[in-house]
């Protein structure tokens, strides 16, 4: 990976990812970490009072923008102490939403990982989960980190992969793991996700656990299933018992994929789990 784009709305949880995308700098080959600030203003909120007479002129837009860049030169200078040596840091504000903004500079900085914090990164409200972390992730068309507010980063030696054994012949995003574990030595612990029962000897059972073998044999995983009703219990739980430092889930359209992007499993996962996501694309 060689560029990393972290939203920042300079709330807590969105500069604890900042700081998790400099100590993961020290773990992969990044060479570039992009600070996004943006914030959207309205054409009548300078046209038009507010309901409590308040009437935006363009000195206090550009205010505003002024102490937006302070504040990305200050959290800059102090992640370029954290960063892996030879690492640049630079900071980017668009006046737009918060979406557009990550899209487009995903495709203008060649993004190649996304950071979130699980909470914050909303363009009016700085404390408030929701739609913006949720929109981002499905929207973004490269993989993104999720990180917990809570979560201090501890060196990835264990990876726990969420995987839909029904899709296991979908190789693209399986080409994306790939991509991720040549970077890292890791001990890879594949969980399957689907809720059906899988019999001892069962025909299809060994052709798909031959298949899996086949694509993912060069890093000697090991193979479970998880036997919870509540999927997302039952792997944050795994990854929790088997001392995890992050929960990769692979599909995109599948059960896993679509229980994180549920507004309330996504906001059980960002106030339970104790291990940062990646969703793979």
């Amino acid at each position: 990976m060689k560029t990393y784009l972290v939203p920042v709305d300079f709330s807590k949880t969105s500069v604890h990812a900042a700081d998790y995308a400099a100590s993961l700098s020290h773990h992969t080959d990044v060479g570039h970490i992009v600070l996004l600030n943006a914030y959207f203003v309205s054409i009548y909120e300078t046209m038009l009072p507010t309901p409590d007479m308040v009437q935006l002129t363009e000195e206090d837009v550009e205010r505003n923008a002024a102490d937006r860049i302070e504040k990305l030169e200050k959290l800059k200078n102090r992640l370029i102490k954290l960063v892996k040596p030879g690492v640049q840091v630079s900071i980017h504000l668009n006046r737009s939403h918060l979406l557009r903004a990550v899209i487009e500079n995903i495709s203008t900085k060649n993004a190649d990982l996304l950071i979130l914090g699980s909470k914050g990164n909303s363009s009016i409200e700085d404390t408030q989960i929701g739609s913006h972390v949720l929109d981002i992730s499905k929207a973004s068309p490269v993989p993104v980190i999720v990180v917990p507010p809570a979560y201090n980063f501890e060196t990835i030696k264990r990876v726990v992969v969420a995987f839909d054994f029904k899709i296991v012949t979908a190789t693209e995003p399986l080409e994306a793991l790939k991509r991720l574990m040549n970077k890292k030595k890791a001990e890879l612990l594949v969980v399957n996700i689907d809720k059906a029962e899988h019999a001892e000897g069962d025909a299809e059972k060994a052709a798909i656990a031959a298949s899996l073998h086949n694509m993912l044999g060069d890093y000697n995983p090991t193979y479970y299933y998880v036997n919870d009703n509540d999927i997302i219990n039952g792997i944050l739980k795994f990854a929790a018992a088997n001392d995890a430092q992050l929960v990769i889930a692979l599909p995109r359209k599948y059960s896993f994929f679509q229980s994180l992007l549920h507004n309330s499993v996504s906001q059980r996962l960002a106030e339970s789990s104790a291990v940062p996501v990646l969703l793979l694309k």
